[in-house]
């Protein structure tokens, strides 16, 4: 049997402690604050990344450097047979597509994942690879498994302030304005890797019914094949939220959707970039077993 590494990053939401435990390679996601390069938990807390937001630092992202990525496939290549990385989505970020260039100097040892998914919906995908590597897959057959499981997943989010959508392009500056006087909360839809409008509701109360309703019709409708076999993880993330609103978004999960498991992962700061705080997400995804 091979020796299979798993490789992912921290848009999965997954931390190093996380990743340790789970026996898999992470990749630190890097971003700029005021110029500043600075990682997650190396650099710069949660809390003081959203501070910084706060007082309108000027935040953005970059890719991994393709040296740190080269140079950790290759460290971990000297243990393991192969390896599958399993980046954020294509659709969101160049990062995957140079991942595969690089994988072209490694002789087939190295498969890149393109299986159009981030944040909570990556990290089932990281899961599914660990399940598939017990049963004896290789990096290889992981990769063609993850990216035919690709577009079995939903993730709505809504953000608490529209001025970092408006940053990245996402809105423009006079309907940011005019949302933020009215107190619209647009619900975002991320379906094969590209976030697209799906609705936009007057307050937050709305929005998060909205994207209640709207993937309880997935898992009738897209995810129902998945629901009857009890093949489906129901998901959270959220950035910068207090306590409080963050039970009440469970409690209000747990309740639309009743009996379920939910796994609950905060967004990663390289995602925090382009939402700000106070962003709320729900999702699911097909669990491969």
């Amino acid at each position: 049997m091979s020796k299979t590494a798993i490789v992912t990053d921290e848009n999965s939401g997954l931390n190093r402690t996380r990743a340790e435990e789970l026996g898999i390679f992470l990749i630190p996601m890097p971003f700029f604050v005021n110029g500043e390069i600075k990682f997650e938990n190396t650099d710069m807390t949660k809390a003081e990344f959203y501070k910084a937001l706060s007082e309108d630092a000027d935040v953005s992202t970059s890719q991994p450097s393709p040296g740190d990525v080269m140079d950790l496939w290759t460290e971990i290549l000297k243990e393991y047979d192969d390896l599958v990385y399993i980046p954020m989505s294509s659709g969101l970020s160049a990062s995957c597509q140079s991942a595969k260039m690089f994988a072209e100097d490694f002789d087939g040892r190295v498969s890149v994942v393109d299986n159009h998914r981030i944040s909570v919906t990556m990290e089932q995908s990281v899961l599914d690879a660990l399940t598939l590597r017990n049963k004896g897959f290789n990096a290889c057959e992981i990769a063609k498994k993850l990216e035919e499981d690709a577009y079995n997943s939903s993730i709505y989010i809504t953000v608490e302030n529209l001025k970092y959508l408006k940053k990245g392009g996402r809105i423009t500056p006079a309907g940011a304005a005019i949302g933020a006087v009215l107190n619209i909360k647009p619900v975002l839809k991320i379906e094969g890797g590209k976030l697209d409008a799906y609705a936009k509701e007057r307050g937050m109360k709305k929005a998060r019914h909205t994207m209640v309703s709207a993937l309880q019709k997935d898992f009738e409708g897209k995810l129902k094949e998945f629901v009857d076999k009890d093949e489906i993880q129901l998901c959270i993330s959220y950035s910068d939220v207090d306590d409080e609103t963050l039970q009440d978004w469970i409690d209000e999960v747990k309740a639309a959707f009743p009996g379920r498991d939910i796994m609950i992962t905060p967004l990663s700061l390289s995602i925090g970039c382009h939402i700000g705080p106070g962003a709320l997400a729900v999702a699911a995804a097909h669990v491969i077993k």
